[in-house]
């Protein structure tokens, strides 16, 4: 049985297949496009991430059983061009918050949870509680519009000048260098509990289109005068504020249980992530790691398997590497006609004691190997490393070459049965959707990779389902005595994770990268 599912059609467009009660393929259009998509586009059908699935699945069109869209989607011609396309499938669109609930629980390693998705908006709701039990779930609670956390949050980005639906990370970020000012303020306009979500509009003005349109009410309670602008002292503080009234009020919203899954672009929230794991009250936490708008393409083919056809295996999200790979013949076919130099390296030994040698010499190193991670996370096959010995690995990468803001920090991948030595961290860090505490006595050697006070994106590698990640941290680790690498995406500012070699070279040399190894060949400046 193969099943195509659909999501994110209006912004954030992907494609995943399940065959077999197997996930064979998941992949975001915007990587393959080479640009960001962008909500309400003229061209919601990702064509190009469904014929990557059907390619990576081994299956034709005509061999589809049924194409499970999440909603919302266009009009009469999406679903004809759909039609067009798989004449004998069956077609079944999913509500998007039951989409984005499908992805959490039904990927996830429990047989009953408390099942919760937030985010802005779709199919008029911004949030949903759920009861999962075996191979089913029932609604228990929905949040609409415009009782919207995440519109909140949303505004705030605004507010503090960052763009709302793009920026929000930039705001977590920023939040861990503010205090508790504004938490109670955040709380009073976020009035949450187990019974639902209520935001008082008494904070916002529908006269002020801008600045996330905040009233006279929030501006007084800052202290400024009406539509001020933001003082730099106090955008920390207010992303605090926002940060921690919105842990607070998913806590709530989430209510008591053993297991707890959570989905949507609230999500994405590493620091909220962290909260729940460590303070919610639950004891077992596991968020979709794709759980923005391209999951639901997961999501909405986990919900057919279960709802249509009936079928109780469960089909767990044993790994994000679900997108293209390319053979050695494809890699030097673009390296010869980009007129590159390069060494091929004949064994994964010489390879990882190549890389090593590199990173042992304060380079910064680009590592493309198997297939390319679903979602925006870089683990490991697609990223760009350095050593945490590196006294300029921050300025290095962030500034020179990712361009990012100083509050952005990359994270820490180190074995998974070696992390508990180096860090506190929780099981989300698997997939780069937590954050973690580095150690007293290893605070000093991972100084350039802290948030704030010990607070540290950590990434934990299993041998299983990265074997040769996992055996380049131990080469490092038994050439420095550190088995840690600094890890960020291998992308270029603005654009998606790198899919092919031609995006890896082009990115390589538009960047100061130093070095690179694309599968077994090694190039470098």
């Amino acid at each position: 049985m193969i099943i195509l599912g659909i999501g994110g059609v209006l912004g954030d467009a992907a494609a995943a297949i399940l065959k077999d009660g197997e996930l064979a393929a998941a992949v975001e259009e915007s990587k393959l496009l080479r640009r960001r998509m962008h909500w309400g586009g003229r061209d919601p059908l990702p064509e190009r991430a469904i014929a990557m699935c059907l390619e990576l699945a081994g299956a034709r069109p005509e061999q589809v059983d049924a194409v499970a869209v999440a909603r919302p989607v266009p009009e009469k011609d999406f679903y004809l061009r759909l039609r067009a396309q798989f004449p004998a499938s069956r077609i079944t669109l999913v509500e998007h918050h039951l989409a984005h609930a499908a992805s959490a629980y039904f990927a996830s390693p429990f047989d009953e949870a408390t099942v919760l998705t937030l985010d802005r908006g779709g199919d008029f709701r911004c949030g949903s509680r759920w009861a999962g039990h075996g191979a089913s779930m029932t609604i228990e609670q929905e949040h609409y519009s415009p009782d919207s956390l995440c519109d909140v949050y949303s505004r705030v980005t605004e507010l503090l000048g960052f763009e709302a639906n793009v920026d929000e990370h930039k705001v977590q970020w920023l939040s861990v260098h503010g205090d508790e000012r504004f938490r109670d303020l955040f709380l009073e306009i976020l009035k949450a509990d187990e019974a639902g979500l209520h935001v008082d509009r008494a904070f916002f003005s529908t006269e002020r289109p801008h600045s996330g349109g905040f009233g006279h009410r929030f501006y007084a309670a800052l202290g400024l005068e009406d539509g001020a602008p933001i003082p730099e002292a106090l955008r920390a503080p207010i992303a605090a504020g926002v940060q921690q009234a919105a842990e607070t009020a998913v806590m709530r919203l989430a209510g008591h249980g053993r297991n707890l899954c959570l989905a949507g672009g609230l999500g994405f929230n590493a620091l909220l992530v962290s909260a729940l794991e460590n303070r919610s009250g639950f004891e077992n936490v596991f968020v979709q790691p794709v759980a923005g708008n391209a999951g639901t393409a997961i999501g909405a083919a986990l919900e057919t398997w279960h709802h249509l056809f009936r079928q109780e295996k469960r089909v767990r999200l044993d790994t994000l590497s679900l997108g293209p790979s390319y053979s050695a013949a494809e890699t030097k076919q673009v390296l010869e006609n980009c007129k590159l130099n390069f060494h091929y390296l004949l064994t994964t030994e010489e390879l990882i004691a190549a890389a090593v040698a590199q990173l042992n010499d304060h380079r910064i190193v680009a590592w493309m190997h198997g297939r390319m991670e679903f979602g925006a996370r870089a683990l490991g096959n697609r990223s760009i490393l350095a050593s945490p010995l590196d006294p300029y690995s921050t300025e290095n990468l962030n500034t020179f070459i990712k361009h990012r803001e100083p509050v952005r920090k990359f994270a820490a991948s180190v074995p998974v049965e070696l992390a508990g030595q180096y860090f506190e961290v929780g099981p989300n860090a698997r997939y780069l959707a937590t954050v973690g505490r580095v150690r007293p006595e290893y605070a000093e050697k991972f100084a350039a990779a802290i948030l704030a006070g010990d607070l540290v994106r950590v990434h934990t590698v299993d041998a299983r389902e990265n074997p040769l990640y996992w055996k380049l941290l131990h080469a490092a680790g038994e050439s420095t005595g550190l088995p840690v690498l600094y890890n960020t995406s291998f992308n270029l500012f603005g654009e998606p994770l790198v899919s092919d070699p031609r995006d890896a070279v082009r990115s390589f040399y538009s960047s100061g990268i130093d070095a690179m190894f694309v599968g077994n060949f090694f190039l470098q400046k």
